[in-house]
């Protein structure tokens, strides 16, 4: 069933300051020749082998299986999960998978055919999120090279705080997938495992049409969506498989499906 909802949460708080990190041109300042040669070999190395995934629809025979149907992604199905799916204007551009208290985003971008851009969109997610006054470490975690974040968010009495998320990313043939993991797998990341099984597991289907780097990847609605008007509550969905309870991390437009 899906459900649009008005209510906003810090863990895409979190995700739209990455966004907006995206348009950051730079760090203030000189920076030495040297060093500008360096970060142009690093972000612009090709992508490197994913044995492990997440796959292109190319590399999966039948990517249906097990997983629900979004147009450019195939998300894992998991016992107990909610699924989620975000609008911008009238396109939907994001997927969460929220499992019990933790949850991942996932966004799916083009990308150009022989050039890895997640090193280059790290920098600009860890130069915008300094700048609003959070704090960045960068570390090689189970999905490869990530950030941990704290991120100024307004709590609900609305006075300021941090949330602590995990910004991951892996960059495919033509395309570039985007992770970000919130609530108790960013906090401790060791949690995290099935998450990260299932970003791993996810399928990319960029398509043939011409896009420009960076464009998102837009999603679709399963066949078999159906609307729930707007105040139906969890609570009468609870026997769902993938049912959640985590209306910390909502926030509108989106819809909610719960199967």
């Amino acid at each position: 069933m899906f459900g649009r909802r008005k209510k906003k949460g810090s863990a895409e708080d979190a995700a739209d300051a990455a966004s907006e990190a995206e348009q950051v041109d730079g760090v203030a300042g000189e920076v030495g020749a040297e060093t500008d040669e360096v970060e142009r070999e690093r972000v612009r190395l090709e992508p490197e082998p994913r044995p492990d995934g997440p796959w292109d629809s190319s590399e999966v025979s039948n990517p249906g299986e097990g997983r629900v149907d979004l147009g450019g992604l195939f998300v894992p199905g998991v016992e107990g999960m909610e699924l989620r799916v975000e609008v911008a204007g009238d396109a939907i551009v994001a997927a969460t998978v929220v499992l019990r208290d933790s949850a991942v985003q996932l966004q799916a971008f083009a990308a150009p055919k022989r050039e890895g851009i997640w090193g280059e969109v790290r920098e600009e997610i860890a130069t915008g999120i300094t700048q609003q006054g959070g704090v960045i470490d960068e570390v090689e975690g189970p999905l490869g090279w990530e950030l941990r974040a704290q991120v100024p968010v307004q709590l609900p009495d609305g006075t300021g705080g941090f949330q602590v998320v995990r910004f991951v990313g892996v960059d495919g043939p033509r395309w570039f997938l985007r992770g970000v993991i919130s609530g108790r797998g960013a906090v401790e990341p060791q949690t995290a495992g099935l998450l990260e099984q299932i970003f791993r597991d996810t399928v990319v289907v960029r398509g043939e049409g011409p896009m420009a780097p960076r464009d998102p990847i837009v999603l679709k609605l399963p066949n078999d969506a159906q609307m729930v008007p707007e105040g139906v509550q969890q609570e009468e969905q609870s026997g769902s498989r993938f049912s959640g309870g985590m209306g910390q991390l909502q926030r509108g437009p989106e819809i909610t499906e719960v199967r």
